[in-house]
């Protein structure tokens, strides 16, 4: 069975919606373009010599995110064990779709062949995103 595992340092990025310029050419942001080089690296750098699989893939990806200075030290223990996950943006679908789009040809041959998915928003002294991607049971 084949299963992949890497991760993303720094704080989780949502893919942002391509933006249209006033002649009308749709072009995608610079911040989503950076993220999604990021996430790209950190996978080659974890398997530099990966062909992209082919078959049905599972995809299971946590976002931690940092926990906020403002919170009280209560809270702050609360976060990291967590018990208190963050509701604030990115959005869980966001965050997945910046990951597998930019994992498309060089982690699997199309993002279509991911069947089953799981996204959790956590928070950690560590932001970071972890991926794991599995062959399909």
């Amino acid at each position: 069975m084949i299963a992949l595992r890497f991760e993303v340092q720094g704080e989780p990025k949502a893919k942002a919606r391509p933006r249209v310029t006033r002649s009308g050419i749709a072009y995608t942001p610079k911040n989503t373009i950076l993220y999604e080089n990021l996430v790209r690296t950190s996978f080659q750098q974890y398997y530099p010599d990966h062909i992209p699989i082919d078959c049905e893939v599972e995809a299971i990806i946590t976002a931690y995110f940092s926990i906020p200075k403002s919170a009280s030290q209560r809270k702050k223990e609360l976060m990291n064990f967590g018990l208190i996950s963050p509701t604030k943006k990115p959005d869980l679908d966001n965050i997945a779709k910046a990951v597998l789009d930019s994992l498309n040809g060089i982690a699997y041959k199309d993002d279509s062949q991911i069947v089953s998915m799981w996204v959790v928003k956590k928070y950690s002294e560590r932001p970071r995103v972890e991926v794991i991607l599995k062959e399909k049971e």
